[in-house]
């Protein structure tokens, strides 16, 4: 071979080299990860009612049974309302109560009595009546006296007719629609009552189960207002995984995949397996996305993690490698 033929293949063993580097490069590509936090279940209890703080019976960070007892409001304004409530319950039972049994015999007797005196009065004037007529022909009477006569007994009989009703009315007993609105009335009385019941059982904040003490906002004496976390509970035997995958990745992961969490300060990875992961992305929504801007599309997931993970603390950054997931 002459000193041209070598200068001329030198490059090209050159070239073949670094085609070489390329191609293993290529094949040791970083597989694809998703980025995320440890987290734990967490169980936010609202404040119910806008009262202070007489007592806290734990601390944060302590371990906490289900139904231990977590604070306490001041019930003392919960408690005048509900015997307020209370008193109109028993007010509407009452009345429901007199609607059903009726009238009294001594109410009925007294429309009795009345029936008959109305009807006294209007024989008496119908009488009255009666004589002053002949003396009409004979100019013994005025005209206007014997108008007012007439008026009298058709007033009178007009007072039997009211006493006669009054008295029917009793004899009837009470309307069934009667009857029917103040069972209701009772009803809706007994509700409201029920309501501050257990409104003033939630003044007692308890632990709805077994969890840690995360948070305790407000501290002895506050007032909170409604809706405003008195207490944040962390649940679970151990935390789990929360990440994000991309949208390439979306099709690769499927709820149940066993998969390998690696967790920033630990040598070891921990293994997982996918709990949960959403149906829609993340972020920004797909409709307002085109062209390559739907590489920025995520799915939330959760990993969840075994006993051996119960210690880790949460909000430690985790990296999953999401390659050959699902299959």
């Amino acid at each position: 071979m002459t000193f041209p033929e070598r200068r001329f293949r030198a490059p090209l063993h050159f070239l073949a080299m670094l085609l070489g580097v390329l191609v293993l490069g290529a094949c040791a590509k970083t597989p694809p990860q998703a980025l995320g936090t440890l987290e734990f279940d967490r169980i936010v209890l609202p404040a119910p009612a806008a009262e202070r703080i007489i007592a806290i019976d734990v601390h944060e960070g302590e371990t906490v049974a289900q139904g231990q007892s977590l604070l306490k409001l001041d019930p003392a304004h919960t408690k005048a309302d509900l015997a307020a409530a209370e008193a109109l319950a028993q007010r509407a039972r009452d009345v429901l109560a007199e609607l059903k049994a009726g009238p009294r015999s001594e109410d009925i007797a007294q429309a009795r009595a009345n029936l008959a005196g109305a009807q006294a009065d209007a024989r008496e004037a119908h009488a009255y009546y009666a004589r002053l007529l002949p003396l009409k022909g004979k100019n013994y009477i005025a005209a206007a006296d014997l108008d007012r006569a007439r008026a009298a007994a058709g007033s009178a009989d007009g007072r039997v007719g009211a006493a006669n009703a009054t008295l029917d009315e009793l004899l009837h007993g009470t309307r069934v629609e009667q009857v029917a609105q103040a069972e209701a009335a009772l009803a809706s009385a007994v509700a409201q009552a029920d309501a501050q019941r257990v409104l003033l059982d939630k003044l007692a904040v308890v632990a709805p189960r077994a969890a840690r003490v995360d948070s305790l906002p407000y501290r002895l004496g506050d007032q909170a207002p409604v809706g405003a976390p008195l207490a944040i509970l962390l649940a679970g035997d151990a935390p789990y995984a929360r990440i994000y995958v991309p949208m390439q990745q979306r099709v690769n992961v499927r709820v149940g995949d066993a998969i390998e969490v690696h967790v920033a300060g630990r040598d070891q990875p921990y293994a997982g397996k996918v709990r949960m992961i959403r149906s829609e992305p993340t972020f920004t929504p797909y409709y307002a996305l085109i062209g390559d801007d739907a590489a920025r599309l995520s799915y939330l997931a959760e990993v969840a993690l075994g006993a051996e993970a119960a210690t880790l603390p949460v909000g430690l950054p985790v990296r999953v490698v999401l390659a050959g997931a699902g299959k």
